[in-house]
């Protein structure tokens, strides 16, 4: 029991403890709302179901492992085109529904066969690479937004780096928060701050759920995303745990792990949301700040319920302007890459080693190319092509023995 009370490091309370939650939520805002916004869902039940997916995983997960689940990017192709087909978005929340359910298949095959099986695919020049990927696909995306306003956005990276360096204490732990909000008085002053959204809401409202509706053909649409997701899944994890320092595939396993990303898509699906998964985003801030507790992950989930109804308050954080946030991503995601570095380097990854070398070098020229390899309704690209095409290498690619 003591190994797996270790999990929780640097445990905060009180005002701390509020303020670290805020900063997770404030990192997960902008993507978790996104999707919606793009596929025609509501904003509000995203993080509702976010919040909601986020204590369920949690409490499937022994409450140990410190991630918040978001807004899918992944399936938002797929719903947008059952929505053209269907004319109805309750159609593609079913599909979301099952597509939570292929997860469970995914944590049932993953306990049959056995964590030593499955983490025999995955050794560290493997996911060392698969990490690296997670942080510089997400890169571009991050440099857009600050090209909105480059100056707003080096304003938030310096505010960053001097408050995790400078700062003493508790200050120290805040840095993405403090970047945010330091750029934003910068956005005010420059008149970057567009406060139409704030003014057109009122202070409260219900999030406008819907129930799903069932067809098998926009089933067929949405639910083998799942397939790649679930390879983003154990990159996810495999990131989360190195940035911890733990081994989440062992403890509380794999297979729990699936169960709460699951149970969290189909709970999404029931009440009208997107499908969740893990945030790299939320990742991103463990790097940062080394605080690991993942009850702060929970009370960021207990605020985005709070906020789902606070209509207000997601109005103004909608006026974030976008190069704020791109500042800020520029940090994150950089350090979701670097973790996978050190992964290589703790590791001792030998890269005179040619299998290494070929191993290393296709996963990260096919994640962060743009490949994409589609069979039917399955589309496998990025992150989930590239996991597949390293997992299969390695295991094919023969070590030459030294003479």
């Amino acid at each position: 029991m003591e190994a797996q009370a270790s999990l929780v490091q640097q445990r905060v309370t009180g005002w701390k403890y509020l303020v670290l939650s805020l900063q997770h939520f404030v990192a997960m805002f902008g993507a978790t709302v996104l999707v919606p916004l793009l596929t025609g869902l509501d904003p509000l039940v995203a993080l509702f179901t976010a919040g909601i997916g986020t204590l369920v995983f949690h409490s499937f997960t022994a409450g140990v492992v410190p991630v918040f689940l978001g807004s899918s990017f992944a399936f938002i192709a797929p719903v947008i085109m059952v929505k053209e087909k269907f004319g109805d978005l309750s159609y593609a929340t079913g599909g979301i529904f099952a597509a939570g359910l292929v997860y469970l298949l995914f944590a049932l095959a993953v306990g049959i066969l056995g964590i030593e099986r499955v983490k025999k695919l995955f050794p560290p020049v493997v996911t060392g690479p698969m990490i690296i990927v997670i942080g510089l696909t997400l890169s571009p995306v991050a440099i857009q937004m600050a090209s909105t306003n480059w100056f707003i956005a080096v304003v938030v990276i310096v505010t960053v780096i001097v408050v995790s360096i400078f700062l003493k204490g508790f200050w120290s732990l805040v840095p993405v928060l403090s970047g945010v909000i330091v750029g934003y008085v910068f956005a005010l002053f420059l008149k970057e701050v567009d406060s139409s959204a704030l003014n057109q809401v009122s202070w409260f409202s219900i999030p406008k759920f819907i129930f799903p509706k069932f067809d098998w053909t926009a089933i067929a649409m949405i639910a083998p995303v799942s397939i790649a997701t679930f390879m983003e899944h154990i990159g996810d994890i495999t990131t989360n745990g190195a940035v911890v320092g733990k081994n989440f595939f062992e403890y509380p396993g794999l297979h729990r792990t699936l169960i709460g990303d699951g149970l969290a898509t189909s709970i999404a699906g029931l009440l009208g949301g997107p499908a969740n998964t893990t945030y790299s985003e939320n990742t991103g801030v463990l790097a940062l700040t080394r605080v690991y507790d993942p009850r702060v992950l929970r009370g960021a989930a207990i605020i985005a319920i709070i906020v789902a109804f606070v209509s207000k308050f997601g109005g103004l954080l909608r006026t974030v302007p976008s190069c704020v946030i791109g500042g800020i991503s520029l940090i994150l995601f950089g350090m979701i890459a670097s973790v996978g570095i050190r992964t290589l380097v703790n590791a001792k990854v030998d890269f005179s080693k040619a299998k290494n070398l070929l191993v290393a070098s296709l996963i990260l020229t096919v994640g962060i190319g743009g490949a994409s390899l589609k069979i039917g309704p399955i589309e496998l690209k990025g992150l989930s092509l590239a996991a597949v095409v390293g997992i299969v290498a390695n295991l094919l690619i023969v070590d030459k023995k030294e003479n």
